[in-house]
């Protein structure tokens, strides 16, 4: 029996080692990518250590809205969603890139991410999707081999990755 040039392909011993390998880069280069708005978002949040800034304080006060069925409400608790923002956009990332608790830190950016969609409706087409999707992916298949997880279930000796 004969195979042809891409069955040859898919087949060869090469592809099979390396598979692995590019697996764990792309889930971690998923994580980095979407870490990276959310950490650049948080940081402009703060002016020191746990010390928010004006700004971000009068953003939630003033400017943010959520958008819910055709109204526009006031964010509730805005000094504390502010302040729970900017920690979440700041130690969310990190664990993600990381890969500490990564299907935790990918569940709380999704939320993130509809609460981001609810405040500013228009930014679905050109980030939203991208990062729900991003999120949702991370949750589902894990942080990969490159990852504090996976080096945490190994020492313990189980075989999840």
């Amino acid at each position: 029996m004969t195979l042809s040039i891409p069955a040859l392909l898919i087949e060869a011993p090469f592809p099979r080692v390396l598979r692995p390998v590019l697996e764990s880069l792309a889930q971690l280069a998923l994580r980095v990518a979407l870490a990276i708005p959310f950490y650049r978002s948080g940081m402009t949040k703060w002016d020191g250590f746990l010390s928010l800034s004006d700004s971000a304080d009068a953003l939630f006060t003033d400017e943010f809205k959520l958008h819910i069925l055709g109204g526009q409400y006031p964010f509730p608790a805005p000094h504390l969603m502010a302040f729970a923002s900017g920690l979440m956009e700041v130690v969310l990332p990190i664990l993600l890139v990381f890969g500490l608790g990564t299907r935790l830190a990918a569940l709380g950016l999704l939320g993130m991410t509809a609460i981001i969609q609810l405040t500013e409706p228009d930014g679905w087409a050109n980030f939203h999707l991208i990062w729900a999707a991003s999120a949702l992916a991370i949750f589902l298949h894990g942080p990969g081999k490159i990852s504090l997880d996976a080096l945490i279930v190994k020492l313990l000796g189980g075989r999840r990755s």
